[in-house]
């Protein structure tokens, strides 16, 4: 098992930066290649960014591509995802995922709680 809480969203004005973190515990961190998914109200989660145990590649959606940086740490067991240049429609709840092969798709075998990311016009 692995256990995954996600922390930093928040509310936030258009063009302004956060970044997420994505603590994990439980087995080998560095064993799992990790996405971070979002949802917006109404809308199905979507892929946004993933990259691999090693951190040696990494992967974005179009829409948050030179925007968005995915990142790891697997000292600290943790994944990050900074965000900046934000814009209205990145309002969603962002969760992270992790699995052991890097994916854009939905299959991830664990998955966070989420966290808000609201980013005010």
């Amino acid at each position: 098992q692995v256990q995954l809480v996600e922390s930093g969203g928040g509310l936030v004005q258009a063009g302004g930066s956060l970044r997420l973190s994505c603590a994990a515990s439980g087995r080998t961190f560095s064993s799992y290649a990790m996405g971070w998914f979002r949802q917006a109200p109404g809308k199905e989660r979507e892929f946004v960014a993933a990259i691999s145990w090693s951190g040696g590649s990494t992967y974005y959606a179009d829409s948050v591509k030179g925007r968005f940086t995915i990142s790891r740490d697997n000292a600290k067991n943790t994944v990050y995802l900074q965000m900046n240049s934000l814009k209205p429609e990145d309002t969603a709840v962002y969760y992270c995922a992790a699995d052991t092969r890097v994916s854009a798709g939905p299959g991830y075998d664990y998955w966070g709680q989420g966290t808000q990311v609201t980013v005010s016009s």
